[in-house]
């Protein structure tokens, strides 16, 4: 398991450094659009390219940012019903639905959106905007995405499935720093078992 949990800490760091990544697309995303309207208000030239430029930007955030999101447990949760249930119980649910749900469309998706990638590249699928921008890499956003996703999924059950055994603290518990959770009273009493 000490092994495992090294390899959750080398993939929450992956996560970390593209979040980190991912502001600076923020940004790029924001300096253009406003940069867009600002020269078709002011001096009525418009791009499609650019508009184009600024839909792959928001998509390569949210695609590229949603492993960094479970890291940070930021994804959508009903908190009125976990937040009734014990920290056990709730991370039973998760691991439950890491392995029935959630992995599963990961691989769903990435298999569909590989072929859908692999077709646009091989036949230089463009816009039919005029001015418009090659398509594949908006569409290699796709499984490269759900990829960062399942690897996160997979760090995720690794921590789950080590609170269970008492050999990590909890992973839904409010976060007292940016690397790791908080400890529960049963785990900081009690010395770690390697």
């Amino acid at each position: 398991m000490t092994f495992l949990l090294k390899i959750s800490g080398l993939i929450d760091g992956l996560s970390r450094r593209i979040g980190q990544f991912i502001i600076w697309l923020i940004l790029a995303s924001v300096l253009l659009s406003t940069g867009n309207a600002l020269a078709r208000k002011l001096f009525r030239i418009g791009s499609n390219a650019f508009t184009e430029m600024q839909w792959y930007l928001y998509g390569a955030v949210f695609l590229l940012g949603a492993g960094y999101a479970f890291l940070k447990n930021a994804h959508v949760r009903i908190d009125f019903v976990s937040s009734r249930l014990s920290p056990r119980t709730r991370t039973w649910i998760d691991i439950f639905g890491i392995l029935f749900f959630l992995a599963p469309l990961c691989f769903l998706l990435i298999d569909l959106s590989w072929s859908l990638f692999v077709n646009a590249f091989q036949s230089g699928e463009m816009s039919q905007s005029a001015g418009g921008l090659i398509r594949w890499p908006v569409y290699l956003l796709l499984p490269t995405g759900i990829s960062l996703l399942l690897l996160q999924s997979f760090s995720e059950l690794i921590k789950r499935i080590a609170f269970l055994k008492h050999m990590g603290p909890d992973p839904l518990a409010p976060k007292t720093d940016d690397k790791e959770p908080a400890r529960s009273e049963n785990e900081t009493s009690r010395p770690e078992e390697c």
